[in-house]
């Protein structure tokens, strides 16, 4: 298969293996107890998965966009939307949790993640009148605001002791870490762990490996780059296709590196060969499991 990008530093080069030319193509998440990654496109409201056993892919939910999701502990999908309504999707089935967040009806969710407590961060994009805002969705379902008038909240990750949290504001062009009280779920002591000069495109969606280290995957840059805790780069990995939007680990023992891009309403010309697909990585590193959310739903 023809590669799609250099790599310094890395053990092998990726390899496309679902070419669904998604225009934003995001959230890559391995689901443990099915063994299959699951993607988004977000504006066409698109949900994939794909099965490394048989190295098939497809289209699995097709409605209102979805900015982001988490695996519940039962298995199920909990849809993160348009609108800000969240959803809980199970054997095709929709079940709406919240229809919608007071104030953020114009706007919808961009990137999440479940806290090992089993509540969710979630992200809101900016509007034209509204800037972006972070929230704590906790496991009876309420809602609250954790950062408002942020950027463009995007990836989000824990550092291992589970003591302190990644956040990425992309129009920032910052990654912050933040000391997290596991207990209350609260942010605090916001230092910029990380500030990425413009010639690096804008820091999108990020992972965090079991070794520590921080990959951070670069839209309108053409790489994931790997960060040591101190913010050192320890390598990069360069692809042709421009709009890197985010990377999950998943397969067996969390040992492949999944790799979404965008393509947008530009061509491949513009974009770059494989814009819009996903990618695999053989990193030779293992993934840190990510952790359920356990959103009670009555």
């Amino acid at each position: 298969m023809k590669s799609f990008l250099s790599v310094k530093s890395a053990a092998t080069c990726p390899e496309l293996i679902a070419d669904c030319k998604c225009h934003t193509g995001e959230n890559p998440l391995w689901h443990p107890l099915e063994q299959r990654l699951y993607w988004t496109d977000i504006p066409r409201g698109h949900l994939f998965r794909f099965d490394p056993k048989t190295g098939r892919h497809e289209l699995c939910y097709r409605g209102a966009p979805i900015g982001g999701f988490t695996i519940q502990a039962d298995g199920a999908l909990l849809l993160f939307m348009a609108g800000c309504a969240i959803a809980k999707w199970h054997g095709g089935q929709l079940e709406y949790i919240l229809q919608s967040i007071a104030d953020e009806r114009g706007s919808r969710f961009n990137d999440v993640i479940a806290d090992p407590m089993g509540r969710v961060l979630c992200g809101i994009m900016p509007t034209s009148t509204r800037s972006g805002q972070l929230y704590r969705l906790d496991t009876d379902g309420s809602v609250h605001l954790l950062i408002e008038d942020t950027g463009l909240p995007n990836g989000m990750g824990f550092t291992p002791n589970h003591q302190s949290m990644y956040y990425t504001d992309s129009l920032a062009r910052c990654i912050y870490l933040f000391d997290y009280d596991i207990k209350r779920g609260l942010l605090s002591n916001r230092r910029t762990w990380l500030d990425i000069s413009k010639g690096e495109g804008l820091p999108d969606g990020m992972t965090v490996d079991s070794q520590g280290y921080v990959w951070s995957a670069r839209w309108d840059g053409s790489a994931v780059y790997r960060y040591t805790p101190n913010g050192i780069e320890e390598r990069c990995v360069k692809l042709r296709a421009k709009k890197i939007t985010s990377i999950a680990f998943g397969g067996n023992n969390l040992s492949d590196l999944y790799i979404t891009t965008a393509l947008t309403d530009r061509s491949r010309d513009e974009e770059g060969p494989g814009a819009g697909a996903l990618f695999r990585l053989q990193a030779g590193i293992c993934g840190a499991p990510e952790f359920f959310s356990r959103v009670l739903i009555a």
